[in-house]
């Protein structure tokens, strides 16, 4: 499960992001901020991750 942290964090992201853009949170970037800080750890996350096990 540790080896998919990374790509579970973005995929939380894009999910946070989409439901934010379907209930017209669109206008309120507290949310917006958080989807993109969920993708952007979850890319540092599965590269550190993926450098490791190599």
């Amino acid at each position: 499960m540790k080896k998919y942290l990374g790509i579970l964090l973005i995929v939380l992201g894009a999910l946070v992001l989409l439901v934010s853009y379907f209930f017209e949170l669109v206008d309120y970037n507290p949310v917006q901020f958080f989807g993109l800080a969920l993708i952007i750890a979850g890319l540092i996350a599965h590269i550190f991750i993926t450098k490791k096990t190599k």
